[in-house]
């Protein structure tokens, strides 16, 4: 590395950095003093028989760390001196644990502040669960710890295990054996059963936590610790209900890609949500849309207990599978049968054996073979059958995965097939799995597998339905990371969607009338029938005349919700009596089936041949997650076919093309029995902007579009319903996105010092191609200075880096793109900067990194400047950053914007430090 003088450096008031550094450390080191205490104070602490305190004192003998009993009328507990308070021990308490009454917690949590304690656990119950009272005493308890920075599991929770460290800060019966899974669970009576059955089962754990309510430590926090921990390979839950959605989604992103975040979530069969007034709401259930949540985050959902664990030792053995193709070994016909039940129904495929295949297993099998997948090799196969046709089976290029059943016939040698096996247990993005089913005779063929690393299953339709899980869990993740196309947003105009609204609001409204929906898709490029409103029969002609026949008449209402309902749709309307007698007959009938007042007319639109496919595009409100999107099969029979997908916003083309794939009529937009397929690409747009439309507009509760008309030609809204919130919310009171939008509101103008304008505003994942071409202009200097040691181009320009760094999630870094356009009007960028927040999220790390052509024109400056008022905006306390030594421009520019620059010889950088305030 070139070393250097250290550079002069400006001096800030030592106190204020110092006070700002002591508050973010502690908010870093409260989880390490969570799940990694050297000294726990047990506050509570008796040796009364048959008490959760006593219970909780037994199991910290096995804790490799020092233990203070408190308790005020007890001088000693179990041979351990007791202490009246916490403040009272001899020794600084890393964590606290709390079993005394719900009433007394939030003093003794002010008195474990006052002690300097980073993190307490609180076993007690009766809190939020017992009604208003205890719930008033979490949010006093809640009030402190933010105050100091504690972090806090529980309440009513039967606490933490740290296999590592010995630590077991339960009630429970005895520590989980040591392993390499995470448990994490809301049901602390779960905990216990799942405890007794990892015992019977030997499977053991790193961490088992029972999280009780969630006062303050959450999901996503839960999620992003383990993810960080080394003695954690994958992470599995139970979950009740997903709390703060934005912080779990965000976290598990992150997460997945390194280690499996699987869950089992209680309540897939509640009752569906109450009616909504929109198809989409009644369409969009809790559940379904919680499934579709946990897609996008790229978290394996599994139905069962032991499918939880099943699928982290899968997953931890075995590389996921690139497709749903399964080929299955067998030497017994009804077992491949059962499998390949199991594989279809979960959503798998049998794979084609390529002719290649079959040619090379007709040359050494029995003529009796199968001939086909499942390849039953028969009854009599031998241990170097079994081999043989796995290596053939394994290099066809039509199979994602293998599946070896073996049934123990007289013939078979159970033991030695398994060894044969071994050599396959780590195939090339294959996946092998095995069923060896039977009793005590095939066990040391098992034990034999699972050493070797391939998952062994007692049945095979369990093993097929771990495949197909596997499989899932690939294709969210291949999802999450697959670079969409860029959209024009120029269509947009957000400014009018947004004043549109304001007229109904101010009108104390809440409906849109059709004319209102449609102009507000036009205010988002989604085409839609041209709507003129008439408000007498006259007007109505006079449209109508205007138009052309045949034209269509619908109710125009500002109370009625759907039109068909009342008689208000008259179709194929071709000359002036046919008008003048649906005007007359809408009236009538409005008047009759809801009241006179709600009918103002009517709104005349042309006649469209209805020669393509009837879809709806919707948005409904998910308590839990916010707007939820649905499209699928549109039209009067919706709710009957149910034939949809969910989906969160905002949507990118390779997001809306998922939802797309997971309905029926997806099949007949590509093309099917002569038609032409529909313009997917810009459906795909049109969905995008759809679900900006959404988001942006808070104010939207639900909205549909039914029909969307999609044919070879066109996509056309032909009718659309929007409802917003109540008007008496605030804006503080709407809910939030599952997933934080694109932050339009950082997107800006600026010029260059030598003229040249550029756009700067936030990175997006269509911006992957961009990258690759801004890499490729920058110097081998630049680069060393922006990652302190070279990189090859190859290495930079990799789709799987490359993803990472343009697919953020916005709640958590911010990375803004200085982008140039040329006379062409092409893009370019030339020029990134990267707020990134550490753990508590007030702290903040900044990366800059400039095109060689571009250095030196004010753009470094400006970028940090904006990432220190992104940062101030987000609620950031501090901003750090690490420069080379040599790297002065890098640092004259932190100075100007306001950073304190330090030489740190032990380390060979210069760190600059902002105190934001």
């Amino acid at each position: 590395m070139t070393t250097a003088s250290p550079p002069p450096v400006t001096q800030t008031p030592v106190g204020k950095v110092i006070t700002s550094i002591e508050a973010l450390q502690r908010e870093r080191e409260s989880f390490d003093a969570l799940f990694k205490p050297k000294t726990i104070a047990v506050i509570g602490a008796t040796d009364k028989q048959g008490s959760v305190g006593l219970a909780i004192m037994q199991n910290l003998k096995t804790f490799r760390g020092r233990v203070f009993p408190v308790n005020p009328k007890r001088d000693e507990v179990l041979g351990l001196q007791a202490y009246p308070n916490i403040a009272s021990a001899p020794k600084k308490v890393d964590l606290a644990v709390i079993v005394t009454p719900a009433p007394t917690v939030p003093g003794i949590i002010g008195e474990c502040i006052a002690a300097d304690v980073k993190a307490a656990l609180i076993i007690s119950a009766g809190f939020k669960e017992v009604g208003p009272q205890g719930a008033e005493l979490e949010q006093q308890i809640l009030a402190q710890a933010r105050r100091a920075h504690m972090r806090i599991v529980g309440p009513n929770c039967l606490g933490i295990m740290n296999t590592s460290i010995g630590l077991n800060a339960t009630f429970a019966d005895a520590i989980a054996n040591p392993g390499n899974v995470a448990f994490i669970s809301q049901s602390g009576a779960l905990c216990t059963a799942v405890l007794d059955w990892s015992f019977r089962e030997k499977v053991g754990f790193s961490y088992f936590i029972s999280v009780g309510s969630m006062l303050d430590v959450g999901w996503g926090d839960l999620i992003d610790y383990l993810g960080d921990d080394p003695d954690t390979d994958s992470i599995v839950m139970y979950m009740e209900t997903i709390g703060d959605a934005r912080s779990f989604i965000s976290a598990a992103r992150e997460v997945a890609l390194n280690k499996p975040v699987i869950l089992i979530k209680a309540g897939r069969t509640a009752a569906a949500a109450q009616a909504a007034a929109s198809h989409t709401g009644s369409l969009a259930g809790s559940d379904d849309a919680l499934d579709a949540a946990f897609r996008r985050c790229g978290v394996l959902r599994v139905n069962t207990i032991a499918d939880l664990f099943y699928m982290a030792e899968v997953l931890a053995k075995q590389p996921r599978p690139k497709g749903p193709r399964l080929t299955v070994v067998t030497n017994a016909g009804g077992p491949g049968v059962l499998t390949t039940d199991a594989l279809i129904q979960n959503g798998g495929e049998l794979a084609a054996l390529s002719p290649e295949t079959m040619a090379r297993l007709n040359e050494f099998l029995p003529s009796a073979w199968s001939h086909g997948n499942p390849i039953d090799i028969l009854g009599d196969a031998t241990p170097e059958r079994y081999a043989r046709a796995l290596e053939v089976a394994a290099a066809d290029p039509n199979s994602d995965g293998l599946l070896v059943v073996l049934t123990p016939q007289a013939m078979t040698d159970a033991t030695a097939t398994a060894e044969l096996l071994r050599p396959y247990a780590r195939l090339r993005n294959k996946p092998i799995l095995a069923s060896w089913m039977g009793g005590d005779s095939v066990e040391p063929g098992e034990r034999i597998l699972n050493e070797a690393g391939i998952p062994t299953f007692g049945y095979p339709d369990t093993a097929a339905r771990m495949f197909t899980y596997m499989w899932r869990y690939s294709d969210n993740l291949r999802s999450l990371y697959e670079t969409p196309v860029l959209g024009d947003d120029r269509a947009i105009h957000r400014d009018e969607a947004a004043a549109i609204i304001a007229q109904v609001r101010a009108g104390g409204r809440t409906l849109l009338t059709e004319f209102e929906s449609k102009r507000l898709l036009a205010a988002y490029g989604i085409p839609t029938v041209p709507t003129y409103i008439a408000e007498t029969e006259d007007q109505a002609v006079d449209r109508a005349e205007a138009l052309g026949y045949p034209v269509v008449l619908k109710l125009h209402s500002e109370t009625i919700t759907h039109k068909t309902d009342v008689g208000g749709v008259h179709l194929n309307l071709c000359d002036a009596p046919a008008v003048r007698d649906a005007y007359r007959l809408i009236k009538a009938s409005v008047s009759a089936r809801a009241q006179a007042a709600d009918f103002l007319g009517v709104t005349v639109q042309p006649m469209i041949k209805l020669d393509g496919y009837e879809l709806i595009l919707g948005s409904s409100t998910d308590a839990q997650l916010g707007p939820v999107l649905l499209f699928g099969t549109g039209g009067q029979l919706v709710e009957v076919f149910k034939d949809r997908a969910l989906g969160l916003p905002p949507l990118n083309t390779t997001l809306a093309r998922r939802m797309m794939e997971q309905t029926k009529i997806y099949a007949a937009l590509q093309g099917v029995r002569g038609r032409r397929p529909v313009p997917l690409d810009e459906l795909e747009q049109l969905m995008v902007r759809f679900s900006y439309l959404a988001v942006e507009q808070r104010w939207i509760k639900e909205i549909d579009i039914n029909p969307l008309l999609a044919s070879e030609e066109r996509l056309i809204a032909l009718d659309a319903r929007v409802v917003l919130h109540d008007p008496r919310l605030t804006e503080a009171d709407l809910p939030r996105t599952a997933i934080r939008p694109y932050p339009v509101e950082y997107v800006g103008p600026w010029t260059l010092h030598d003229g040249t304008p550029v756009t700067i505003r936030p990175i997006r994942p269509e911006d992957e191609p961009l990258l690759v071409e801004f890499h490729h202009t920058l110097s081998e200097q630049s680069v060393y200075q922006r990652y302190f040691h070279p990189i090859p181009l190859s290495e930079r320009i990799a789709h799987e880096r490359l993803t990472r760094i343009a697919f953020i999630s916005y709640e958590r870094e911010m990375a803004l793109v200085a982008e140039k356009r040329d006379q062409a009007f092409r893009p370019h960028i030339i020029g990134v900067g990267r707020l990134i927040k550490l753990r508590g999220g007030q702290e903040a790390e900044f990366a800059i990194l400039i095109s060689d052509e571009y250095q030196h024109q004010g753009l470094g400056k400006e970028l940090l400047s904006r990432l220190v008022a992104i940062g101030r905006q987000e609620g950031v306390k501090r901003i750090v950053g690490d420069i080379l030594p040599d790297n002065v421009g890098m640092i004259r520019v932190s100075e100007q914007v306001g950073f304190t620059c330090k030489y740190h010889a032990d380390e060979g950088v210069v760190k600059a430090t902002l105190v934001v305030s």
